[in-house]
């Protein structure tokens, strides 16, 4: 049944397709753009496109498309209303272990006072200082999909108390995390990591009052969307040092604009939206829409697909 032909539509350079051709040869991939008219001729049962969807979007539906996927993890910009019946799949999952990376860097980062307590000359003491730890920690995780479990399975190589909270009462998929209502875990974690999705029910979440139920001098760190974080509030938090700490690797908007204040708070750590980088992380991206393809071939449910309605 995987056999047949069949018909790619992208918005994606087939430069970074190859693998698709090298597993499904009988698939024909044809690059279109995302803006303006359609080459004639444009069919295509499946559409391949950016996480962010195109201008053209209804435009190329209209042209046989029966299943869309999304060549990215998060589709909180993705124009859902135009979809219509048109199932939607996304890449959910594949950059987890190179944010799970970077989470435990920043935690480390912060417990062992990195970079400041490098030394260029001598210092006043030598071998005596005061570092944190991971050991013994609690690590609040908010959301567990994919990049949370990765999170919590290294944090617990840690030997930190792991908790988390998620919209649904489903048990925690991680053998070692205790699932928490979001007050406990606001008020327990030494380490909170938001890894939810953004929808109209997580926007401004962490706000100024979720932000002074947290532990004081705990540590923030989002690699979700920014829009999870009232800023404002953020930087009140910060100036009080009631936080001690936010590492944010996705902020609202983004880009940020030359002269925002999170570029220069001495309590911010901000790196440009860049978790998700590691060896092979582009190339991960195709791994769900090469399995889904070959279910869709064989007629078979599609996995990750997108609740429109919740959006994720």
């Amino acid at each position: 049944m995987t056999e047949r032909a069949i018909r790619i539509l992208s918005h994606v350079p087939l430069s970074m397709l190859e693998r698709i051709g090298e597993r499904f040869p009988q698939a024909e991939l044809l690059e279109v753009p995302g803006e303006g008219e359609l080459p004639e001729g444009a069919v295509g049962e499946v559409l391949l496109t950016w996480a962010w969807g195109s201008p053209n979007l209804p435009q190329v539906l209209a042209r046989g498309v029966g299943w869309v996927h999304a060549y990215g993890t998060g589709v909180d910009a993705f124009p859902m209303a135009e979809l219509g019946d048109v199932p939607l799949t996304c890449s959910r999952g594949a950059s987890a272990i190179p944010i799970a990376e970077w989470v435990m860097a920043m935690l480390l980062a912060a417990e062992k006072r990195l970079p400041e307590s490098w030394v260029r000359e001598p210092p006043e003491q030598w071998n005596i200082t005061d570092l944190g730890g991971l050991h013994g920690k609690c690590l609040g995780l908010l959301g567990m999909g994919g990049i949370a479990q990765e999170t919590a399975r290294r944090a617990l190589a840690f030997g930190m108390q792991v908790q988390a909270h998620r919209r649904s009462d489903a048990p925690s998929p991680v053998v070692g995390v205790e699932m928490v209502s979001l007050e406990r875990l606001l008020q327990e974690s030494d380490h909170l990591v938001l890894a939810a999705p953004a929808t109209r029910e997580t926007r401004h979440l962490i706000d100024a009052a979720a932000l002074a139920r947290m532990k004081p001098g705990a540590h923030l760190v989002n690699i979700a969307r920014g829009g999870l974080v009232d800023q404002d509030a953020l930087r009140e938090a910060l100036d009080s040092e009631h936080l001690a700490l936010a590492s944010l690797d996705t902020v609202e908007p983004e880009p940020l604009p030359e002269g925002h204040w999170l570029y220069e708070h001495p309590h911010v750590r901000l790196s440009p939206h860049c978790s998700w980088s590691g060896p092979g992380s582009l190339d991960r991206l195709l791994d769900p829409f090469l399995e889904n393809l070959g279910r869709f071939l064989a007629g078979e449910a599609l996995e990750g697909r997108v609740d429109p309605k919740l959006g994720y």
